[in-house]
Order: structure tokens, then sequence, then C-alpha cells
């Protein structure tokens, strides 16, 4: 099954870190500019990360900035996510998808019909 996999979601005390990481199963990550997004309980998806398919230019959403970066290698045909400084808002599922970047928002591509799993991500004491 052609699909997007993500992994290293899990619980963590606030203030601890995480790298979440996904893969393209049978699909190439490279043609797409791909990011993060995230769906907590009750509450809309968001675009929280994107980064262009040149891997040089990355977006985030403002309540991210400075606490989470996100790259990707070409050779593994992944793109990673790491998380600093977690606060118990950033408890949600995490989603990688292509993305685009307009007006300070991080969007879905309407295009990119490969849906993954999810990754859990709980901050909490």
């Amino acid at each position: 099954q052609v699909q997007v996999v993500e992994s290293g979601g899990r619980w963590v005390q606030p203030g601890g870190s995480l790298r979440l990481s996904c893969t393209g199963s049978g699909l190439s990550l490279d043609d797409y500019s791909m990011g993060w997004f995230r769906q907590a309980p009750g509450k809309e998806r968001e675009g929280v990360s994107c980064i262009t398919w040149s891997g040089d230019t990355a977006f985030y959403t403002d309540s991210v900035k400075g606490r989470f970066t996100i790259s990707r290698d070409k050779a593994k045909n992944t793109v990673d996510m790491q998380m600093n400084n977690l606060k118990p808002e950033d408890t949600a599922m995490y989603y990688c998808a292509a993305c685009s970047a307009l007006a300070g928002l991080i969007l879905d591509r309407a295009d990119f019909r490969y849906k993954g799993q999810g990754t859990q991500v709980t901050v909490s004491s």
C-alpha cells in the first residue's frame, strides 16, 4: 500500500523532547514540500511545519517557532521533526503530508492523497 508512515510519538513530560519521523512507503517524498500537521481531540487539524522539496526553506506555525525543527533526508526518503521544550498544548496526533505555506499558514495540499495513521504525542506530568 502506498502511504506515508509516521513514527516517534509517545508520552513525554513537559520540557522534554521527541523526534518524529515520516517515510514514504512505496512513495517518494522528494517531489513534495512536506510538513507535519496535528490534531487534538475536539480541535481542527493544524499545520505545524513545512519544508520545501529542496530542503532550503522551512516554515512553522507561531506556537512552535524556536522549539520545533523540521528536516528532510532525500537519500533516506524521510522527513523528521525535532520537538524540544514540549508543552501540554502540543499533545495531539501528528501527521505527515504534503504542504504549502501561504500568508503565515501551513496548508495541506489537496492533491496529496497518501494518508498515514499518524503518531500520538502526549505531553503531561
